[in-house]
């Protein structure tokens, strides 16, 4: 099969300017360096591409783990990468697709045909599948499930009949399990006897369950394989064991694992019998995916924006947010506008300002990206609250003095005037003491009310921070100087 797929991809008429005579001649091949792989690796498949070799392009690919070639993928121009699909889409696996950046994904996907997908993600475990499928067009997912094996389709399916970012959606079912009522032996002879069968890629426990599927412990392969074989399996469970609701929330899930040093943690259904497993490595991908969203909404940008997006797509993530930013901007520049005689008057006002304003909005960025971790790491609760608030007040009060001192030193010496030093000293004490409290009180304000903090806190502290800036210095400025 593979031969004749290769044959043809030969003969195939190919669109785009002939092999290279050098590097030079052919962009990609000059930048190999660029890439994630050996640069000569790089130079190999490249040229194996525009040769149209697909020997030798098959045998560089397939000696590097699927996430090294996804990145190759994805940095590949869209010429080029059609040609790779067109050579060895057949060869890519399942595990290169899930590493794919999600419009690369649906790119390829829509390039290869149904039996090739099928093949591709068999191999998957079900959590895999259904992380590859969940976010694609319909369209393209109901081809892949198409092409998936009876019993395997039917489990992803239910899969995606659980609220998204559940556990439901996170866990894969393919559970390893057991009576309670077994012993090692026992146990160590099933997992021998289902070697022809589909056991979980990685799995760690061996979950234990009483005669109606309800999961009551589980026993971690290192005991299992180092007890004598009589040994019943309750009498070697893990002393603490949880469970999680199928739709409990999957930041919650991964929560969980990072409080309690979780590897496995058995999902149940309303009931309370097992449907499934969520093992670290998932819980893991939770917390880097949301730990990501998080730096890009403090950044305003959308958390589904990629490097790979189409230009339209990206100004569309990002207008709304700059769109907002202009409106605060705005209203600092009104405020402003309220003391333009002071400005004209005192050219030195104008000059400060912006120091004044500058240190405000990075006293209040700091306390805010604080605050937003605690949050979202739960270590910022109802107990302890007034305190940290305290704590942040005191500091922004002690930094502002030691700025204040620095400052009213420099612009004494800077325009001569020491009430001018005393002006901005006063100011930058007010500004940074204001903006400490605003970056953890407007944070914890937006969660309570169930505004992400990580999405709006940036912008309404940075607007406090400049108005109260402006007002503290410029009315300190025309109450004292003018």
């Amino acid at each position: 099969m593979t031969g004749e797929r290769d044959s043809q991809s030969l003969d195939e008429p190919r669109d785009g300017p002939p092999p290279p005579e050098s590097d030079g001649d052919w962009p990609e091949l000059a930048d190999a360096d660029a890439y994630s792989l050996p640069a000569e690796s790089v130079r190999t498949i490249l040229r194996a591409i525009n040769s149209r070799d697909v020997r030798t392009l098959g045998a560089e690919l397939e000696q590097f783990h699927p996430a090294d070639v996804a990145d190759l993928i994805e940095q590949l121009g869209e010429g080029m990468r059609r040609d790779l699909l067109r050579l060895w889409g057949q060869e890519i696996d399942g595990e290169i697709l899930s590493e794919l950046d999600e419009a690369v994904r649906r790119e390829v996907i829509a390039a290869l045909p149904p039996e090739v997908l099928g093949e591709a993600v068999r191999d998957l475990d079900s959590d895999d599948i259904v992380d590859l499928v969940e976010d694609l067009p319909e369209e393209d997912r109901e081809r892949i499930l198409a092409a998936l094996p009876r019993v395997l389709k039917t489990g992803v399916v239910q899969a995606l009949s659980y609220p998204e970012y559940s556990a439901g959606r996170l866990m894969q079912r393919e559970v390893v399990r057991a009576p309670e009522h077994w012993r090692v032996g026992d146990a160590i002879d099933a997992l021998r006897a289902a070697e022809d069968q589909h056991l979980p890629e990685q799995f760690y426990h061996v979950i234990l369950v009483d005669p109606k599927m309800h999961p009551v412990g589980y026993v971690t392969l290192s005991r299992i394989l180092s007890s004598p074989r009589r040994t019943p399996l309750r009498d070697i469970v893990e002393p603490s064991f949880r469970t999680v609701p199928v739709d409990q929330y999957e930041g919650d899930v991964a929560y969980a694992f990072n409080q309690y040093h979780l590897i496995t943690l058995p999902v149940v259904d309303a009931e309370n019998r097992l449907v499934g497993a969520i093992t670290i490595d998932d819980a893991m991908a939770v917390l880097d995916e949301e730990n990501e969203e998080d730096i890009l909404r403090l950044a305003g940008v959308d958390e589904e924006s990629r490097i790979s997006d189409r230009v339209i797509d990206t100004v569309k993530r990002r207008f709304p947010w700059l769109a907002v930013n202009l409106g605060t901007a705005i209203l600092a520049s009104v405020v402003i506008g309220l003391f333009d005689d002071a400005l004209a008057q005192i050219v030195a006002l104008a000059i400060l300002m912006p120091i004044v304003a500058s240190m405000g909005g990075n006293a209040g960025t700091q306390s805010l990206t604080v605050a937003v971790r605690a949050i979202a790491t739960k270590d910022l609760t109802g107990a302890n609250i007034w305190r940290v608030v305290s704590r942040e007040a005191a500091a922004g009060l002690v930094n502002g003095v030691a700025f204040a001192v620095i400052m009213g030193v420099v612009a004494t010496f800077w325009f001569s005037d020491p009430t001018l030093g005393l002006v901005i000293a006063a100011a930058m004490i007010v500004n940074l003491a204001v903006a400490a409290l605003a970056g953890i009180l407007i944070p914890v304000a937006l969660d309570r009310a169930g505004v992400d903090p990580a999405l709006a806190s940036g912008t309404f502290v940075t607007t406090v921070t400049d108005v109260v800036g402006f007002v503290a210095f410029l009315g300190l400025g025309v109450l004292v100087l003018l």
